[in-house]
């Protein structure tokens, strides 16, 4: 009996060390933005509902096991969904925006599969006061983005003196050709020091069938003085068969007039190097006033002028603007509210 009980108590004890350098954790998150918007893009007036004015509506499981060490195994299963009609982004896909497992440690991490690249979680938000979202922002409208990618596996550096990167590569599938080899590459770069925050990144996306590339970099700077922040920032594309070349520079402030009230102001010009003349230039305005931790009530506008055939038009966050005749002037407006949880 007396063995008995010293062999119990040694299974419990195992069981209890293993459980403490395996403890894992499952987070339900999401986002909820809904809005009425106004725009006019030459060809008459539009007042719609819309869901991802400022921020994506999404639901999403995050989870991490930490597994002894200082090693922890991750994972992220996210959705993108319409907030005014509840339709699911992609219905043909459970999960549409992120569907990765990774592993971090003092190392970094390494993540692999369906996940968002370092140009928009990583660069954006360095590049204009509202991380490139809202139809405020001329870095969105004016830019060709690659949000993310499938089969990508990417690499995130500890931050070491200031500095710290990503790394991103995606591998081609069935539903490219040809099928193998790698279709995706990105990187970004950030260095912070106190009010100082400079950042720039490549990017080349092949076509499907490898006979054209997508080539962007981006940099962007920022200083904070008080409650004010002072941005920067160059974007360049190339497509290599000479289909598209183009280069966008944007200057934006923001500015804490209280705790829970930002006002941001953004100018951004579009210069088409085609030798087209396909130019254009925006002015944009957003305002976020913080309810709580949780919600957030904003306003956005901007106003666009296109030159020749150029028709670029007011976008959304997670969705396009209307349709602009070439040429022409679009302006629009959308009030809206975000909520997480």
């Amino acid at each position: 009996m007396k063995r008995l009980l010293v062999l119990a108590c040694g299974v419990a004890s195992a069981c209890m060390f293993s459980a403490a350098h395996a403890q894992s954790s499952v987070t339900l998150y999401g986002v909820i933005d809904n809005g009425v918007e106004f725009q006019n893009g030459g060809d008459g007036k539009v007042v719609r509902a819309t869901s991802g004015g400022l921020f994506a509506s999404r639901y999403g499981f995050k989870g991490s096991e930490d597994i002894g060490g200082g090693i922890h195994v991750n994972f992220q299963l996210e959705q993108g969904f319409s907030a005014m009609t509840g339709a699911a982004a992609n219905s043909a896909e459970a999960f549409n925006r992120q569907a990765w497992v990774g592993v971090s440690g003092n190392f970094g991490e390494v993540r692999f599969g369906l996940q968002n690249t370092p140009q928009y979680i990583f660069l954006n938000r360095e590049l204009d006061p509202v991380a490139v979202m809202s139809m405020g922002s001329p870095m969105l409208n004016f830019n060709s983005l690659t949000i993310r990618v499938n089969n990508a596996i990417s690499y995130f550096t500890p931050t070491v003196y200031g500095l710290t990167a990503q790394f991103m590569v995606a591998m081609r599938d069935s539903t490219t050709k040809p099928s193998n080899g790698l279709q995706f590459y990105n990187a970004a770069v950030r260095y912070e020091n106190g009010p100082f925050r400079v950042a720039a990144g490549y990017e080349q996306a092949d076509n499907a069938t490898g006979t054209s590339a997508l080539r962007v970099f981006n940099a962007g700077a920022s200083v904070g003085v008080g409650d004010a922040r002072f941005y920067l920032a160059y974007h360049t594309e190339r497509q290599t068969d000479d289909s598209l070349k183009r280069d966008v520079y944007e200057a934006s402030g923001s500015y804490f007039f209280s705790p829970a009230d930002q006002l941001v102001l953004m100018y951004g010009y579009e210069h088409d190097r085609t030798g087209q003349g396909n130019n254009a230039q925006q002015i944009g305005l957003t305002y976020e006033h913080y309810l709580s931790k949780r919600t957030t009530l904003y306003g956005s506008a901007g106003f666009i002028q296109n030159r020749n055939k150029a028709a670029f038009t007011l976008n959304g966050t997670s969705y396009a603007g209307v349709a602009v005749a070439p040429g022409s002037n679009t302006r629009g407006v959308i009030l809206g509210m975000v909520h997480t949880f």
